[in-house]
């Protein structure tokens, strides 16, 4: 990989190498984690047409999965993006306000809303509102002297996500025991069992954004050398940033909305990937979105068969998982040395 990395300019050779190693990656662990789960289940068995067998792979494991994949691209591209369109190596969804803003928004739908059928389909309606809103927030309070200061917006990303924290605590201490595991539960992230439809629309959301982001690559490239090189080259920053902002929300709240906070993956996937195959946005973003489904689908996965059949939070596996690794990666070459 480190040659890989090391050959020069991205050629089309290179980039069909590596977008397919990455989606090679993806349904490896696709296929694993769709074998993984309390009951052994036998592929044979599935195309044989035993109802058992796929009532267990068609209703329960493959719309699980397929989600975790979602998600997990979601998470890792607007990461990506963010990264590079802010040249801040720290920026990642949950770090500009998108996931607080969601969260707060969902939480709020669990606490005051009356009757747990309501609560339940108006959780994710509030959460994708909450990720809009705190995203147009953020990105207007931004704005130093008319132009979007990304420093500024990284910080403000901050104190909004620790003031949602708050507001979130501040609900979960007065609602009643009920209401108050499920905002706990719904907090640490969790890949649930959507209907195929669901799993429609947010395919259909996150291709779409993923789509504009990849038509901004070379100009992402271009503002990784600074904005006024990127403007002397053509490039109309602020129209960029507001894409990726757009389309990074979008994003993120289709999946926030499903699967609660999740952490890590939108941080870490590109950081390794960068590393393994390069900065330039035209292969880091696909293989981001590869990668991140293949990262989410096995931390989902290790939930599954850890303790099963109990599960865990997949945010918990996430979070234990990427930040010793992030660390890790801290220590073998400092974030101000890494290319962005």
């Amino acid at each position: 990989m480190t040659r890989f990395r090391r050959t020069g300019r991205l050629t089309p050779a290179r980039l069909a190498v590596g977008v397919a190693l990455c989606a090679a990656a993806m349904l490896a662990a696709m296929a694993v984690a769709l074998l993984i789960g309390s009951v052994p289940l036998d592929f044979a068995a599935v195309w044989a047409g035993d109802s058992g067998a796929r009532t267990i792979f068609f209703d329960l494991r493959l719309p699980r999965v397929l989600l975790a994949a979602l998600a997990g691209a979601a998470l890792a591209t607007s990461g990506a993006a963010l990264q590079s369109t802010l040249r801040n190596p720290l920026a990642s969804p949950e770090i500009i306000g998108v996931s607080g803003g969601a969260a707060l928004a969902a939480v709020v739908a669990i606490a005051l809303l009356p009757g747990t059928a309501l609560i339940h389909s108006a959780v994710p309606l509030f959460s994708f509102g909450g990720a809009a809103a705190s995203s147009v927030l953020v990105y207007r309070l931004a704005h130093v002297r008319g132009r979007l200061d990304p420093y500024t917006q990284v910080l403000l990303g901050v104190i909004f996500n620790t003031f949602a924290a708050a507001l979130i605590l501040l609900l979960n201490a007065i609602v009643d025991l009920q209401r108050s595991h499920s905002i706990v539960f719904w907090m640490m992230g969790g890949i649930a069992i959507e209907p195929y439809s669901v799993l429609l629309v947010v395919a259909v959301l996150v291709l779409g954004a993923v789509l504009v982001l990849l038509r901004d690559t070379h100009s992402l490239n271009l503002l990784s050398l600074g904005d006024e090189t990127a403007r002397s080259l053509g490039v109309d920053a602020e129209a960029v940033r507001r894409r990726v902002f757009v389309a990074s929300s979008l994003l993120v709240g289709a999946v926030v909305s499903l699967c609660g906070i999740i952490t890590f993956a939108g941080l870490v996937v590109p950081h390794v990937l960068r590393r393994l195959l390069g900065s330039d946005c035209r292969l880091l973003l696909p293989a981001s979105f590869f990668g991140g489904a293949a990262f989410l689908v096995v931390c989902d996965a290790l939930a599954r068969w850890v303790s099963a059949p109990a599960e865990l939070p997949v945010g918990a596996i996430t979070a234990l998982t990427g930040a010793p690794f992030f660390v890790y990666l801290l220590r073998r070459r400092p974030l101000r040395e890494e290319a962005l």
